[in-house]
């Protein structure tokens, strides 16, 4: 009985391992079969070399051997400072604002560095690539924009980080972020300024013991796209320098620099506020070549010129910080501005001194004889002469000459009959009976000079 059940135990045994047999001959034969067809020309099946870092069922966690290190420590910890290199690729240069005293910038920014506990074995010697869900695990350096108002990382479609791995342990870390960084700006010769702003970026818990920032190619660590450019701005030049930043709880930090010079642009300035507040100075000489007689006419066109240049420099100001010095466009402005105001003060000054003079003479009573002249009606005026009698009279179609003439033949003959009774204030009167044509005369010539020696004085200074 024994020796039955001990023969069929036998017997099931071996129908066993030739099953197992059988199903590994046939799981072999099926490979064999599936390798000789992808070598068949227009095979539909892709053959890949093997690499084990792409072996099935490794997770690059294990692989990179995560659980066996502490990534909240830096590398190398209580060793020399790890270096960790830098560059940038600028993307954009968005927006510059004066009122608000900064720039936006967009650009790459890639950190270069070495971390043995990331190192794993690999056949071909290539590199593993990962998104941002792998750096949350690792250690990587905290870097930071020193002085930065906004700051983020681009997440469209997927977070815009990349982490590459070396078989070595070498790192690349690059990720694309926006920033809004101050820029103290300098606009004593604004419109006709040239900025200097910096981007700076520091480790912000390490300092120069445990991590050391440096520009990975030097100059060359800063790449510029050509086609950046600005509506109001001139880039003239892109440059790297690194410094040491000192702060007196924490020590000395490495800090990089990103200097760009930016020159702006005057034509936009030009035609919006240099060629009217010029062109307003010049409409308000054109009172000079009015008469004086001429209230309605003046008077309005100096007010008005007046207004103009008060809203040019309202408008220029609306748009600029509230600094406490003086900017270049203001002292243009300005000057125009009282170039305007005195046209209308010297109307004013004609005007008065005319009425000064009518006055002077409708008060004397007592006029030579004027015997022998052709026209005596037309260059004696009696007491009872009134402004209103002038304007109606007909001396609009006198000429201005021969008006000035007779009126300086009449005062000559009251200061000659003044003279003849001895009155004792005769040169104090004197004075002011003057020729008041003689301020329009003199203003044709010098307002137009005096502005002029001030715009060659004033673009030779700035425009250095």
């Amino acid at each position: 009985m024994h020796a039955d059940v001990s023969f069929l135990l036998c017997a099931c045994f071996l129908s066993t391992g030739a099953l197992q047999t059988c199903s590994q001959a046939r799981s072999k034969r099926e490979t064999t079969r599936k390798e000789r067809e992808a070598r068949k020309p227009g095979s539909t099946l892709l053959m890949r070399s093997p690499d084990v870092t792409k072996a099935p069922f490794t997770k690059s966690e294990q692989l990179l051997k995560l659980d066996d290190h502490d990534f909240t420590m830096r590398p190398g910890f209580g060793g020399a400072a790890i270096p960790v290199g830098v560059d940038v690729q600028l993307e954009s240069l968005d927006t510059i604002s004066e009122v608000d005293m900064d720039f936006t910038i967009t650009l790459y920014l890639r950190h270069y560095w070495k971390d043995e506990r990331l190192s794993f074995p690999s056949n071909t010697n290539q590199s593993m690539t990962f998104d941002s869900r792998l750096v949350k695990k690792i250690w990587v350096p905290d870097t930071f924009f020193v002085h930065s108002k906004r700051s983020f990382i681009h997440d469209t479609t997927t977070e815009n980080v990349m982490l590459r791995v070396q078989p070595d342990g070498k790192v690349l870390y690059s990720l694309r972020v926006t920033v809004t960084a101050m820029c103290n700006m300098d606009l004593s010769h604004f419109p006709l300024d040239t900025q200097t702003c910096s981007l700076e970026i520091e480790s912000y818990a390490y300092t120069d013991d445990d991590l050391m920032l440096y520009w990975k190619r030097g100059n060359k660590s800063l790449q510029t796209d050509e086609k950046i450019s600005l509506s109001q701005f001139l880039i003239q030049e892109f440059h790297t320098t690194t410094k040491l930043a000192f702060y007196s709880s924490t020590g000395w930090y490495n800090r990089l620099y990103i200097n760009f010079t930016l020159r702006r642009h005057i034509f936009f300035f030009l035609l919006q506020t240099y060629f009217p507040a010029t062109l307003m100075v010049m409409l308000s000489w054109v009172s000079f070549w009015i008469d004086r007689r001429a209230v309605p006419a003046r008077v309005p066109l100096g007010i008005t010129t007046v207004l103009t240049m008060s809203t040019i420099i309202t408008g220029v100001n609306a748009s600029m910080p509230r600094v406490s010095y003086i900017k270049a466009v203001d002292i243009y402005l300005w000057v125009s501005f009282v170039f305007v105001f005195l046209s209308v003060i010297e109307y004013a000054a004609v005007n008065y001194l005319s009425t000064l003079q009518e006055r002077k003479i409708q008060s004397s009573r007592h006029l030579p004889c004027s015997c022998g002249m052709t026209h005596p009606g037309q260059m004696m005026m009696s007491s009872s002469y009134s402004d209103m009698d002038m304007m109606t009279t007909g001396n609009y179609g006198m000429s201005e000459v021969n008006m000035d003439k007779q009126e300086q033949f009449l005062v000559q003959l009251v200061l000659n009959n003044e003279q003849g009774t001895q009155r004792p204030d005769v040169t104090s009167k004197s004075s002011l009976l003057i020729d008041t044509h003689a301020i329009d005369k003199y203003s044709r010539v010098i307002f137009p000079g005096a502005y002029s020696l001030f715009n060659i004085i004033y673009w030779s200074i700035y425009l250095q």
